[in-house]
């Protein structure tokens, strides 16, 4: 399998299967002399990590990472940084009874019909668990921009819309996200979430959901305007997900039905600054980033895995149903906030080491 390399400057590949005896990931192209340590990754680690409230799936897992190299007293080397995590709680037999079906939904056809080989175990490496390898990689994008950046970077992500249920983004509250298991910006819906959700599991069914990162504190300048464009980039990352199955920028799909007059952020001077009215293009324009708040969302698809019987096919082309039993998310969105913010932390420094190497001074 070709392809399991990300970014140009700044680069990370991941390994591994879900119900292997590992994951991980190799980071190349992070600065010398960056201070880090796995407490800063296992950070991020364990916002992902499942297990953790009655809104994800059930399996346990520590998602305890190791630094295996290009980390030497405390600082990074430059030399590719090896993290490894072990997988603890793995439940293949949940898998045994369905091992020559194909999942509704899912990558099980589309795999075996491409390589001539299924990992059925919780869907091998087609599975959610690889993202893990990811947030690893993210937090130590996140480290390094912090330092080159200063303290006014910060990338947050929220759940905007958990199935049917939307919220108010004016009530967008960054620290309230932090404090509540399914990642709500908006104090007023938390509960009707988390009771809407609950029924869903109950019911053995699932839901998608709506996720915005937003990314504070971006200079000008980052991105090229043809093949590299930041707005691109970050439409590849996000749509490179599991279950991601589109990705707006600002606007987004939105920008079809305004005017020109609606949509154009209009430009001021006030000192030194450079003001924006609106924000309609998500901080970034001509595939450059214009020094305001980057803010993008992305939608992810119901999760396939559920107790409802479905009409499917079995490896020999007969026609059968299945029914998904085992550990699994409600709604894999709520998981997926902090894996779109690896993700931008990742393409936003991958752009910022490309610029600094062709414009700085």
């Amino acid at each position: 399998m070709s392809f399991n390399t990300f970014g140009k400057i700044f680069r990370f590949t991941t390994w591994g299967e879900s119900h292997g005896p590992a994951i991980g990931c190799v980071v190349d192209g992070c600065p010398p002399n960056i201070p880090i340590n796995a407490d800063d990754i296992q950070i991020e680690l364990n916002r992902r990590k499942p297990g953790q409230s009655k809104f994800t799936t059930q399996r346990k897992e520590d998602d305890k990472v190791q630094i295996l190299s290009g980390v030497f007293e405390g600082k990074t080397t430059g030399t590719p940084i090896s993290l490894i995590i072990y997988n603890k709680d793995m439940r293949s037999r949940d898998y045994e009874t369905i091992k020559n079906k194909f999942r509704p939904g899912h990558a099980d056809f589309t795999y075996l019909k491409k390589y001539g080989i299924r990992d059925y175990r919780g869907g091998g490496r087609q599975s959610a668990r690889e993202t893990a390898s990811r947030v690893a990689a993210g937090a130590i994008a996140k480290k390094v921009l912090g330092i080159k950046l200063g303290k006014k970077y910060n990338v947050v992500g929220a759940v905007t819309q958990l199935g049917i249920l939307g919220c108010n983004l004016k009530n967008w509250n960054d620290k309230f996200i932090r404090k509540n298991k399914l990642f709500c910006p908006d104090k007023s819906i938390l509960k009707l979430w988390e009771k809407y959700l609950l029924s869903i599991r109950k019911s053995g069914s699932s839901c998608g959901a709506v996720i915005e990162v937003r990314a504070r504190g971006i200079p000008v300048g980052l991105g090229a305007p043809i093949y590299s464009k930041l707005d691109m980039d970050l439409a590849a990352a996000m749509m490179s997900i599991n279950a991601v199955k589109g990705v707006n920028i600002g606007s987004g799909m939105n920008s079809a039905q305004l005017t020109g007059e609606q949509n154009s952020d209009e430009m001021s001077k006030k000192g030194k600054s450079t003001l924006f009215k609106s924000n309609n293009a998500g901080g970034i324009l001509g595939g450059i980033s214009s020094g305001q708040e980057i803010i993008l969302s992305f939608a992810v698809k119901p999760t396939s895995s559920i107790l409802t019987k479905r009409k499917t096919i079995d490896k020999f082309g007969k026609n059968t149903s299945i029914s998904v039993k085992g550990r699994h998310d409600p709604c894999v969105g709520i998981r997926a906030v902090p894996i779109g913010e690896a993700m931008m932390n990742c393409v936003l420094l991958d752009h910022f080491l490309m610029h600094n190497a062709q414009c700085k001074n």
